[in-house]
């Protein structure tokens, strides 16, 4: 029985389904090369989605819902709001398994992507603080849980039929396609903002500019829709998908069976995860607050740091089929701690935040290429569908959910030397969860 068959004969994807088959209506197999557009379009506008949300913390929240504090305490709270998305998200992906295995993997795909894009879309419409007080705030937080629970839902499972279709001496590049959508997603956003920013003045862009890239993200969720739809309805990938066994398991029989592999697939790429947001959205705050560089001129180099992590990150797949995936990434890790050494002089002056950015994105690419699956090969196969995304899930909280607030509140009080401490203690983690898991293979052979 087809995984996308209603099991309730009232509400149904049959709608749906037809549809996409009409846009896909030959019928031939889907070709790797179509996976893996399908993945980096669908990766790239959820990244899009965070990542203008990411950036407003810093540029515009404070001031817009913050009035009532100073600027710091204002951002802090943004990034407060930040986090929640991330708390959200593992319930998300729950919440869809079950509605994946009721109504099929079409509807759930449909509903989480819609309410990603409103949730995103429906910032921009949101009054300040000055307007309507406390709601502000209150629907702010509550569209963030909104992006949290639709990026909970969108998992489609393609990376993982990638990954397991992929030949084994090319399983570092096939694994790093889907890691290509956010450097992707960096870019348009940043760019998108620098030239708001830049080209409008300061009371227009706070009026309205702003919200021009949440009006866009709506659009574009529209496009990833039917993107992956195009694949996630074929009859051949719903039947490579239950050749694999990738189909929805109840998270608490996973939690109980094989909860140990997801908390070390969390920790083994956390020091990757810590410096995703360090590089991208911590250093536009700390130039909003304590430097007198352009903010415009400086996510211009944030957008040419992008390009380089999308560049590093294609690297990384040549790395890793050379030396092997957890090498790759214990070898990134041990270098992000040395750049921790490095990072709280660099920032200090506008040059050296420039060149931490340069670098910072290099590294970043390079590790997170490889941060995701590399242990999510531990799972049966029963439980790597559901285990790959929950594992994903835990991974950004862990590592990256609140890394602003505290990368920004440990050095705006007790100096950028905690900075280089927090990046650190994230280094040191991926390297013993990478041991663990090394251990725990030796012992079963």
């Amino acid at each position: 029985m087809s995984s996308l068959s209603p099991a309730h004969p009232g509400i149904h994807s049959g709608d749906l389904e037809r549809d996409a088959r009409q846009v896909n209506a030959d019928d031939h197999d889907v070709a790797p090369g179509d996976i893996a557009v399908g993945v980096v379009i669908g990766r790239s506008s959820e990244y899009f989605d965070f990542f203008v949300f990411g950036i407003a913390c810093a540029l515009v929240f404070p001031q817009l819902f913050f009035p009532f504090v100073e600027r710091l305490e204002g951002t802090l709270y943004a990034f407060a709001i930040f986090s929640l998305a991330f708390i959200a998200r593992p319930i998300g992906t729950v919440v869809s398994m079950g509605i994946q295995k009721r109504y099929g993997r079409a509807t759930k795909l449909t509903i989480a992507l819609f309410l990603l894009g409103t949730s995103t879309a429906g910032i921009a419409f949101l009054p300040g603080y000055d307007i309507v007080g406390g709601w502000a705030i209150l629907l702010l937080a509550l569209f963030r849980i909104g992006q949290g629970l639709g990026t909970g839902g969108s998992w489609d499972g393609l990376p993982s039929l990638l990954s397991m279709n992929a030949p084994p001496h090319r399983r570092g590049w096939y694994a790093m396609l889907g890691q290509l959508g956010a450097p992707l997603g960096f870019v348009v956003a940043s760019a998108l903002f620098m030239y708001l920013y830049g080209s409008l003045s300061q009371e227009d862009f706070m009026n309205w500019g702003w919200r021009y890239p949440f009006y866009v993200a709506f659009a574009i969720n529209v496009v990833a829709l039917f993107a992956r739809l195009r694949l996630v309805v074929t009859h051949e990938y719903e039947r490579a998908l239950e050749q694999r066994e990738l189909e929805p398991t109840p998270a608490g029989e996973l939690l109980r069976t094989q909860g140990y592999n997801i908390f070390i697939g969390a920790f083994a790429a956390l020091a990757s995860y810590a410096l995703f947001h360090l590089v991208t959205v911590f250093p536009l705050s700390w130039i909003q607050l304590y430097s007198d560089q352009s903010i415009a001129d400086f996510l211009g180099v944030q957008v040419i740091g992008g390009l380089l992590c999308a560049a590093a990150v294609l690297a990384s797949g040549w790395i890793a089929d050379r030396f092997g995936r957890r090498n790759t990434l214990g070898t990134l890790a041990a270098l992000i701690g040395l750049f921790s050494l490095v990072a709280p002089v660099l920032l200090k002056s506008s040059e050296g935040q420039n060149v931490f950015i340069l670098i910072g994105f290099v590294l970043l690419g390079l590790s997170y290429g490889q941060a995701s699956g590399t242990v999510t090969s531990n799972f049966s196969a029963r439980y790597r569908y559901t285990g790959a995304a929950l594992t994903s899930d835990f991974a950004w909280l862990v590592g990256a959910a609140f890394a602003p607030l505290v990368a920004l509140g440990l050095s705006a009080h007790f100096g950028l030397a905690f900075l280089g401490v927090y990046l650190a203690s994230g280094a040191i983690c991926t390297l013993v969860a990478l041991y663990i898991n090394k251990t725990l293979e030796s012992s079963r052979e």
